[in-house]
């Protein structure tokens, strides 16, 4: 997935979709106003086709069964508490690499949440790899807070990660999110981080605002990722823009 430089001149009447429940970032003053894309949910929320053994919780597949596509991902779990600021995704030392440099990109993927606090004794990616086995993050409440670093979504889609399912966002990792197309940022009806345990199999369906955790045999209902899901799915607002006709192909 392609990363942008936040120098770039975006069209002003490009911005996005977002969920009512997001947190603002206590430490952010970047102002987020939002409007509505067209609509494209019966486009992209198509039908999935899938595995017998993961259309229900009852039976969990083996984590070698892992897939991710527009509509649906399915893999490991990594589970995170509230207030996971960008910090702790990515920290600031590391803000010096450039994502558009193939094994800067690389390189980045393999400090993601690498500030998390000691409590956490199961790394994310594991000492000496640049890619994580846990495709889906699963977080609480404010995921993203803290400063505004487009680094924090990238890194997280530079280690394989293909989803957030988090309560609630800071405002600017959300928008972060979207623009860079690295992740996909979700919303959970529930408490999630406290029904799901790092390690779980899980499976997300997108069109039908689902999650399953196999390990538990529980689905639970998550939020629609609305018209924010074309953007990612393209790979980022420019890359959407251009897709759409809104700013030159070069």
């Amino acid at each position: 997935m392609a990363f942008f430089s936040s120098t770039a001149t975006i069209p002003q009447n490009l911005t996005f979709v977002s969920s009512n429940k997001l947190s603002s970032s206590p430490s952010s003053t970047t102002s987020f106003n939002f409007v509505s894309f067209p609509s494209f949910q019966s486009k992209f929320c198509k039908t999935i086709t899938t595995s017998p053994q993961i259309t229900r919780a009852h039976a969990p597949p083996a984590p070698s069964t892992e897939t991710t596509t527009a509509s649906s991902f399915h893999g490991l779990c990594y589970v995170v508490g509230d207030n996971i600021d960008t910090d702790q995704i990515i920290p600031a030392e590391h803000l010096t690499l450039v994502p558009s440099k193939p094994d800067e990109y690389q390189k980045l993927g393999s400090f993601a949440l690498i500030g998390l606090p000691d409590s956490y004794t199961v790394r994310f990616v594991e000492s000496g790899e640049t890619k994580t086995k846990y495709s889906i993050i699963i977080g609480g409440a404010n995921f993203g807070c803290g400063s505004s670093r487009e680094h924090a979504p990238v890194a997280l889609g530079a280690s394989g990660a293909a989803a957030v399912v988090a309560e609630s966002y800071a405002r600017i990792f959300f928008r972060n999110s979207v623009a860079t197309g690295e992740v996909y940022p979700l919303e959970s009806e529930t408490r999630l981080c406290e029904e799901c345990r790092t390690g779980d199999v899980v499976t997300v369906e997108l069109a039908e605002n689902r999650l399953i955790n196999h390990t538990t045999g529980k689905e639970y209902q998550l939020k629609p990722i609305g018209d924010a899901g074309p953007v990612i799915e393209a790979g980022g607002i420019f890359a959407y823009a251009r897709k759409t006709g809104m700013i030159p192909t070069r």
